[in-house]
């Protein structure tokens, strides 16, 4: 793809661009806060290339904790792209976009790669933006999308990325063509678009929405949008004349036979919530119609294929619950859930009964039924025999509706898509048609089974549905204030436990220690800290390894591209955003100094030539240094004496140049004996490179900035106030001319080892598990609140950072695990592959249970939700057993698969799905109900 050129660039790297970093930087910001307070429908957003942007965010001095994304990972991702803090270039999209699209396509129609994340791959900038830096940099090529309205009843923005993709077939000719639109955009919107390419009056054709080869349903131009209509990315649309010339290929199907054609707006589908027959209508005595004023409950495709009773229709001897879910492209997250959930035994035998008197379509809460309803009719399609896979279109549709974070193409969580059926179906199902309101009692020193019962009867009177009676336990919180000491009881409902992974797997880094103060030569380091530790676990390490004195600190960096990119200063900063490449290295210093002038000296080759030294610092090498500068007031004299001194422990022996710093005959020496003055270091240097820049100091430094890309010549007389330098710290840029390369050792600058270097024969250690135990013990440990979740304290009338401590009291009949595999940290998101040892069988929680109620409390597995790969992408499967043949199936979309019980504890399990045991206790109670039923 040809990128157009800026112009923008002159000889020696001078820049002629109309506004400085900072003018850019500023109109930018301003366009932003104007475009954030003008959303609407319709408005234009561009993509731009994350590698492209991090350049300009980095030339205008954007810091990478704003919303600029750089992170470490991302930034290793893209190697080849240049970070030094110069003019970015021309505006570079190539990297995102798909060549070769085989359409001709307009500038909103550029086919993106599919696998792109926001923020990791692309940024969203507003149309006046894009307008600015295009201005600017020119560049391309210009990716425009629009802004859309998402969801119904709780509406927000959101930026279509991926426009809805249709592959047009034309049944007279069996050609195909690629037709984009948004999915917001009417059906009429899609008539229009498609008679126009294919040279067609719109009263001549009929268009079918012809997913899998089949045609669905007829197509009429409305305002329907695409969504509405249940129209997927990548599908076929099949378009054939009105006086049904055609191509017979396209009334049968692949056996020949003629193919039936669906109700373009079939009223129900052919069976009932109750199971029973249908009506010849579609209605049933059994179905509410008009659940809701406006509701389309009663209209509609479905996800129901004519032919199923899904209730009645199993032969004898036919398994069922074995079919697959056909991916609608990204939403593995979505089957993978979906499988589990419709393989909950209690969830199954309700969906398959008649649950229509249960349906709550004037809950505000709820989705008005539709989310139940469609659940329910996708539960029964997956339960009717002799199926393959079913595509849960319909089922996603709603989603898109009253869940928009869903809608899209996008990879999501599944454990986020659990939450909200969950509780969606729960709102959608609640027996309470007006919730009461309760006012809520302390507990004030009485007895836990008194609060606890208190507690679930005012939940119970205000909630109440089958999710309730299977999927919901109650916690007790205790939270105790740390300055009164007052203790605050609640007891809470809860759907799923998200449990924390105790990583016991350790992980070897490569740290390389300089002495600030110059009394060493660098030394690296190889310590062993926990896999999933901070920063604060490294120091500490570090400190016991180097033998710190108890008056020295350590100051953490990471070292980019001859840089600091970083100081690892946040004690909580957790070491997975320490990637393996990288380069750290740890400076050690008095305590005392560290509260002084900091002082970063930047390494750089010195060329003969003049014009080649006015360049900037593209001849960067090595790692800076950094020190810090005694008294509140200091010379240039004064800042080449620091950087001699640093520079000391790197002279060489055999030096044809005898060093005047330092002691010549101790090259690790602890510091500088009698440092020659100024003066005299310049009558050694003076015109000795005649034509360069003037200096009076032996050394040739000269102030930058932390870019490395401005200069300005130090001078011996030169004078610095420690409280007017910003930020206290000064950067200077050290020449090493041929002098210095004899008189100094550059190696020890130059190989900066990596975090860590596996070998290429390194065999790979086995990580140690961890047991659900663990995990759940670790879960309800006792720790302080967050400085952002503070508890205000009824008595100190403030908030504090109370002690809070969690106990299981009350445990459902299903109980789900959630494994927090991902973990957030300031620059990057990271998911943690620890093995986690899980029983399939006789999972017993009676001891973290407070209530001792003579229940039993063991548990079965039934299903898992696993999940392969890194965050944000990666793919879902699932595993679930069927209760009756007591037999495990691998979900993988569409594919269904027998596998063995021994071989689905992995490390990909995400979401564990457990089913209480009953004790022949509790089974002989009900023995007798059951029997007195069935006579």
């Amino acid at each position: 793809m040809t990128i157009q050129d800026s112009g923008f660039m002159m000889e020696d790297g001078v820049s002629c661009l109309p506004c400085t970093p900072e003018e850019q930087k500023r109109i930018v910001a301003e366009l932003k806060n104007e475009s954030e307070r003008s959303l609407k429908e319709g408005n234009l957003y561009f993509v731009i290339s994350s590698s492209w942007f991090r350049r300009w965010e980095r030339y205008v001095e954007i810091e990478a904790d704003g919303n600029s994304n750089k992170s470490s990972d991302s930034r290793h991702s893209n190697m080849a792209s240049s970070m030094v803090a110069e003019i970015p270039g021309p505006i570079d999209n190539s990297d995102i976009v798909r060549n070769g699209s085989g359409c001709d396509c307009k500038e909103d129609e550029i086919q993106l790669h599919r696998t792109l994340m926001e923020g990791q791959d692309y940024v969203l900038v507003p149309q006046k933006i894009w307008e600015k830096l295009h201005e600017w940099y020119k560049g391309g090529p210009a990716l425009p999308r629009k802004m859309i309205l998402q969801g119904v009843y709780h509406r927000s923005f959101d930026v279509e990325v991926y426009p809805l993709c249709l592959n047009l077939i034309d049944s007279r000719d069996e050609s195909h063509s690629v037709i984009w639109l948004s999915r917001k955009a009417s059906v009429s919107e899609l008539f229009q678009r498609a008679c126009a390419l294919r040279g067609v009056g719109q009263d001549k054709v009929r268009i079918w929405d012809y997913f899998n080869k089949r045609k669905n349903a007829q197509l009429f131009a409305s305002n329907k949008s695409l969504e509405e209509s249940n129209l997927q990315m990548d599908q076929d649309i099949l378009l054939e004349q009105v006086d049904g010339r055609q191509s017979s290929r396209f009334g049968m199907d692949s056996t020949g036979n003629e193919l039936a054609l669906v109700s373009v707006e079939p009223s129900r589908s052919s069976f009932t919530i109750a199971g029973g027959p249908a009506l010849s209508n579609g209605h049933s005595s059994g179905y509410k119609s008009n659940l809701y004023p406006g509701s389309s409950l009663g209209s509609g495709l479905t996800d129901i294929g004519d032919s199923f009773d899904a209730y009645n229709s199993a032969r004898k001897g036919e398994a069922r619950g074995l079919t697959g879910l056909q991916n609608l492209g990204n939403t593995c997250f979505m089957n993978s859930a979906l499988q589990c959930l419709v393989h909950t035994p209690p969830l199954v035998e309700y969906f398959l009964k008649d649950y229509s008197d249960e349906i709550n379509a004037q809950n505000p809460l709820g989705m008005h039924g539709e989310l139940a309803l469609a659940f329910g009719e996708l539960l029964r399609k997956l339960w009717s025999s002799g199926q393959t896979a079913t595509a849960p279109r319909v089922f996603k549709g709603k989603l898109a509706r009253f869940a928009p974070q869903f809608s899209g193409y996008n990879q999501h969580d599944s454990q986020e898509l659990l939450a909200f059926l969950l509780d969606g179906l729960h709102e959608d199902l609640n027996r309470v048609k007006q919730k009461p309101y309760i006012e809520m009692k302390d507990a004030d020193g009485r007895p836990d089974e008194e609060v606890a019962a208190e507690s679930w009867k005012n939940h119970k009177a205000r909630n109440d549905s089958i999710i309730v009676d299977v999927c919901q336990g109650q916690y007790k919180s205790t939270l105790v204030c740390p300055v009164c000491s007052k203790i605050s009881i609640t007891f809470d409902p809860f759907m799923y436990l998200s449990l924390p992974l105790p990583s016991t797997t350790t992980r070897t880094m490569t740290v390389t220690v300089f002495y600030g103060d110059g009394s060493g030569p660098p030394m690296p380091y190889n310590v062993s800290v926990l896999k999933n530790g901070f920063c604060k676990d490294l120091l500490l390490a570090l400190r016991t390894a180097c033998c710190l004195k108890t008056d020295e600190n350590l100051l953490l960096a990471e070292v980019y591209e001859n840089k600091i990119y970083r100081y690892l200063e946040v004690p909580l900063e957790p070491l997975v955003s320490i990637k393996d490449e990288e380069h750290i290295v740890a400076f050690r210093y008095q305590k005392t100094g560290m509260e002084k002038t900091k002082l970063v000296i930047f390494h750089r080759w010195q060329e003969k030539s003049t014009s080649d030294y006015l360049k900037s610092g593209k001849e960067l090498f090595g790692t800076p240094l950094i020190t810090y500068l005694e008294g509140d007031q200091m010379s240039g004299a004064d800042i080449e004496t620091a950087v001699s001194k640093v520079l000391s422990p790197f002279e060489r022996v055999n030096s044809s140049i005898k060093s005047h710093i330092g002691k010549e005959n101790d090259l690790l020496s602890d510091g500088l004996d009698e440092p020659c003055s100024s003066s005299d270091a310049h009558s050694v240097e003076n015109g000795e490179f005649e034509g360069t820049l003037s200096t009076d100091l032996s050394l040739r430094l000269h102030l930058t900035d932390d870019r490395v890309t401005t200069f300005k010549p130090l001078k011996k007389d030169t004078l610095f106030e420690s409280e007017k330098i910003f930020g206290k710290i000064l950067r200077v840029l050290l020449d090493w001319t041929d002098k210095e390369q004899e008189l100094y050792d550059a190696s020890y600058l130059k190989d900066l080892p990596e975090v860590h270097k596996a070998g290429f024969a390194a065999k790979k250690t086995r990580q140690e598990a961890i047991s659900l135990y663990s995990c759940l013990d670790a879960f309800l440990v006792e720790e302080p609140l967050g400085p952002d979740d503070m508890w205000y304290c009824p008595r100190c009338k403030e908030h504090r950072q109370a002690v809070k401590k969690l106990d299981l009291w009350m445990l459902p009949e299903i109980i789900v695990f959630h494994l927090k595999r991902f973990t957030y940290g300031r620059y990057l998101k990271n998911k943690i592959d620890t093995f986690v040892n899980f029983p399939v069988h006789n999972l017993d929680l009676s001891k973290y249970v407070l209530n001792k109620d003579g229940q039993s409390y063991i548990y079965e597995l039934y299903a898992i939700s696993n999940h392969y790969g890194g965050l944000g992408g990666g793919h879902y499967t699932a595993y679930a057993k069927l209760v009756e043949e007591n037999r495990w199936y691998h979900f993988d979309d569409s594919h269904v698969s027998p596998v063995h019980e021994s071989d689905i504890k992995t490390s990909a399990a995400y979401l564990l799905f457990y089913k209480r045991v009953r004790s022949e206790t509790e089974m002989e109670t009900e023995e007798p109900s059951h029997d007195h039923s069935a006579s």
